[in-house]
């Protein structure tokens, strides 16, 4: 018989994304409507095994579903990699009398879900990250507002570059994934979108093509540059060299981690944060909340950690013959 679930414990892990705080909200809510209690564990995993936590209320989460970032901080936890960390997790969840653990963020995170799963504690993951690298997912809490952010500040590029008959090379986030770049590039209508998941050459997919563009009368340019590429700095000085046309390189940074959620991340992240809260009520653990073919599904944590994420190579092409 299945232990009965009276408090959950919540944390953030890892990078924060747009929607954290949605998810926050519906977890709470929807566990006090269920007649659970919650218990709010600042710092992620580190909170954890310091003991850093509260127990939260419908109020505790009133006015964050607009706000970036998430209320309970997060934080990357090395201690937790190890077998001790986790151990000493559980012990400080039966400590205080935590039956089950919803942990907002990405794989990194989950890993760390799934061990404590294993220890005794069900955890359920649910996916806050900026990326969208989530194998399992295809579509992951915050990544729509990153994108539009993305959107906005290229477009502000565009004026300048446009005005000065310049090229603009801009480095978006996203380390080993390129959709932040790919999305963006085709929304900005980028020249040429560089992501460390297609090889490339500089000569071959930005100079002659800006080379092709000019003689079609166009001035200025948009190269959209995945982080896992890099490099921007070194890159904008060769395409200045090689094609005579004034380059700057841009590095937008951590402020497309910020700024409030759109409304498609505070929808998803709410439906994710209330499925994670029924699974724990029926003390089902390990297991992944994940948005597939339009709706939100869940699956054990160690079958989407094993999975391998797949690039949208069509989309990709479909970028490369519409930027001429």
């Amino acid at each position: 018989m299945e232990k009965k679930v009276k408090t959950i414990g919540v944390l953030s892990s890892g990078g924060d994304a747009p929607g954290m705080n949605a998810a926050i909200r519906a977890v709470v809510r929807t566990a006090i409507s269920k007649g659970l209690h919650v218990m709010g564990i600042r710092r992620g995993y580190n909170g954890l095994l310091a003991g850093d936590m509260f127990e939260m209320n419908l109020r505790s989460v009133s006015d964050i579903l607009h706000r970036g970032g998430t209320i309970l901080y997060t934080a990357r936890c090395p201690e937790f990699v190890t077998d001790e960390g986790v151990t000493k997790g559980r012990d400080m969840c039966l400590e205080m009398g935590i039956d089950g653990l919803v942990v907002i963020g990405g794989d990194g995170s989950f890993r760390g879900a799934r061990d404590l799963s294993l220890k005794g504690i069900p955890c359920i993951g649910v996916t806050g990250t900026i990326d969208n690298d989530i194998a399992s997912s295809e579509y992951t809490v915050g990544f729509d507002t990153a994108l539009n952010t993305v959107v906005d500040m290229v477009d502000r590029l565009r004026d300048t570059s446009q005005s000065h008959d310049r090229c603009t090379v801009v480095e978006v986030m996203g380390r080993r994934c390129g959709d932040i770049a790919l999305h963006a590039g085709i929304a900005c209508g980028a020249t040429s979108i560089l992501v460390p998941e297609i090889p490339f050459d500089l000569d071959r997919d930005v100079i002659a093509k800006m080379n092709r563009t000019i003689r079609t009368g166009k001035q200025h340019f948009i190269i959209m540059v995945a982080e896992g590429v890099g490099g921007v700095e070194e890159m904008a000085k060769y395409i200045e060299e090689k094609s005579g046309v004034e380059t700057r390189a841009t590095i937008l940074g951590h402020v497309q981690r910020g700024g409030s959620p759109s409304a498609r991340d505070r929808i998803v992240a709410s439906e994710m944060g209330h499925h994670a809260v029924e699974l724990l009520k029926e003390g089902i653990g390990n297991r992944v909340v994940i948005y597939r073919a339009s709706k939100v599904v869940d699956m054990d944590i160690l079958e989407a950690l094993n999975m391998k994420r797949e690039f949208d190579e069509k989309l990709y092409e479909i970028a490369n013959e519409i930027s001429i």
